[in-house]
């Protein structure tokens, strides 16, 4: 039973880190791009943008879970479960490690950026060779705070059956007063953000220049 709830838990946790950084880095590199231009269109865009981001992100995630109950279940055929719960956490994460990405790309040294200007770099070179490399720590360090987020997050979807630990541990430890499976189920969460944190944290340090 903890060892399936788990498996949901990492399967869950899994694929939201993987769509989240797919959608969240170049949702993240926009904010930054139209935040610094001097185009109206561009502008415009980061206005838009970020309108909706910050909307997404003032939600608590279990309230939006549940508005999106029926969208989930019209288009992936279910609202519960492992395959039902990613899309939320998707949608609720995603905008989160935009504003990070934003963050760390904004602390990348504008020499640095103007020397590949004057050496003529267009703006892809420039995202690619440049702002992304810089930004390489910063990017580890936001994509490490977002998959803990998503940790917790998983385990608020139990809420509505979701699936994974925060499932089992409101159906039989609260439900059922099944105070040992409650217990286990937090130590077992614990325990994971903590290696997603050391796995994070080593990864920044050895990308971290000196």
């Amino acid at each position: 039973m903890i060892m399936e709830a788990s498996a949901d838990t990492l399967l869950m946790l899994g694929f939201s880190v993987f769509f989240t950084f797919i959608f969240g880095l170049p949702l993240g590199i926009l904010l930054f791009l139209s935040g610094k231009s001097e185009n109206v269109v561009l502008r415009a865009i980061n206005t838009v943008v970020s309108f909706i981001v910050n909307i997404l992100r003032s939600v608590p995630f279990i309230i939006l879970m549940v508005a999106l109950i029926p969208i989930v279940r019209e288009v992936f055929g279910t609202a519960i479960g492992v395959r039902g719960t990613i899309p939320p956490l998707v949608i609720a994460a995603a905008p989160f490690f935009a504003r990070l990405v934003e963050t760390s790309l904004r602390e990348v040294d504008r020499g640095v950026i103007e020397a590949a200007q004057a050496m003529g770099a267009n703006t892809w070179q420039i995202i690619y060779k440049v702002l992304l490399p810089e930004a390489r720590a910063g990017l580890i360090a936001g994509t490490t705070i977002t998959a803990v987020t998503l940790v917790s997050y998983t385990a608020m979807s139990g809420m509505i059956g979701g699936g994974g630990l925060g499932d089992l541990a409101i159906r039989y430890g609260y439900h059922r007063y099944e105070l040992t499976i409650m217990i286990v189920a937090i130590v077992v969460l614990v325990i994971l953000v903590q290696l997603l944190q050391w796995i994070g944290d080593a990864l920044v340090r050895r990308y971290t220049r000196k």
